[in-house]
């Protein structure tokens, strides 16, 4: 009997072995998963100032971690929905990320899979979420000369151009000594083409802060562009004033010529022209005997 009962003791603790070896396996499994599904998250969990998830996520971002500030951006975006900076900053790191899925020819994934957003990429729905919070703060705070920049610099990653203008024009009136909004201000004047416009905030601009390397070229641009359209302006009004010139003396000149030609009230027509022409008359008949007639002729008295 103690034969078997060791016999069966030793089954039992080879199968309880062999049943106890997946278990630590799949737990390893488990924990090796944990441990590799995103990490940055569960480190930015543990940020409850919405403000240091921000600080934090433009660090990365300058860092060239984009990924990475992303995760951090979207932590402060989730402990506070109307932090306009912080919605703005994650429309920047998902445009830099669109940017290299382009350029490595991934696929970018859409803001949503709803039909309505199908076509917004991450970036813009960022950058709307931004617009819609800068203009919540500036409802309650008009004279944040900051925000308006922000917004401004918002409408044109947005590709709105118009009220891009309209935000940096804010921002300019409220801070008129500060160089990098009269640059910006410069540069959407530029790109909506009102060159001539577009000069004095960029010379305001170098005059603030003559290291500006940005203005000065874009004021290179904003002078090459006024010059264009001067020399079109005034090439067209030449040419007008030339056709116009031209016309009147083509005018003039087919009116006296008009004049010198008779009217057909007054100038009598010739007399041939007065009467109609004759029909020719129609040529006689031949007779016998007439010499024109090819018949044959007989003469009188014989057969």
């Amino acid at each position: 009997m103690k034969p078997i009962l060791v016999l069966i003791g030793c089954l039992s603790l080879a199968l309880a072995g062999c049943g106890g070896a997946p278990s630590n396996a799949n737990n390893a499994a488990v924990s090796t998963e944990n441990t590799n599904t995103a990490p940055a998250v569960s480190q930015f969990a543990s940020i409850t100032d919405a403000n240091a998830a921000l600080a934090e996520g433009k660090r990365l971002l300058d860092e060239n971690q984009t990924e990475t500030a992303i995760e951090a951006l979207k932590r402060a975006v989730e402990l506070d929905a109307d932090l306009a900076e912080a919605h703005f900053q994650l429309g920047v790191a998902y445009a830099l990320l669109e940017m290299q899925n382009e350029q490595s020819g991934k696929v970018t994934e859409p803001a949503s899979n709803s039909k309505e957003a199908a076509k917004k990429t991450k970036s813009e729905k960022a950058f709307e979420d931004a617009v819609k919070a800068y203009k919540k703060w500036l409802a309650k705070n008009p004279k944040d000369d900051n925000a308006y920049y922000y917004l401004g610099r918002t409408y044109a990653k947005l590709m709105q151009d118009d009220d891009a203008e309209e935000a940096f024009q804010e921002a300019v009136k409220l801070k008129p000594e500060d160089s990098e909004y009269q640059t910006e201000l410069g540069s959407i004047l530029i790109k909506l083409a009102k060159y001539s416009e577009a000069i004095k905030p960029l010379k305001k601009a170098i005059e603030l802060d003559s290291s500006n390397g940005r203005a000065a070229d874009l004021l290179e641009d904003a002078e090459a562009g006024k010059k264009r359209v001067d020399y079109v302006s005034t090439d067209k009004n030449s040419n007008m004033a030339v056709t116009g010139k031209g016309a009147n003396s083509n005018s003039n000149s087919n009116s006296s010529s008009n004049s010198a030609m008779p009217s057909n009230s007054t100038s009598p027509r010739p007399p041939e022209a007065n009467t109609k022409p004759k029909k020719p008359e129609p040529e006689p008949k031949s007779k016998k005997g007439d010499p024109k007639d090819d018949r044959p002729r007989t003469v009188p008295g014989k057969p």
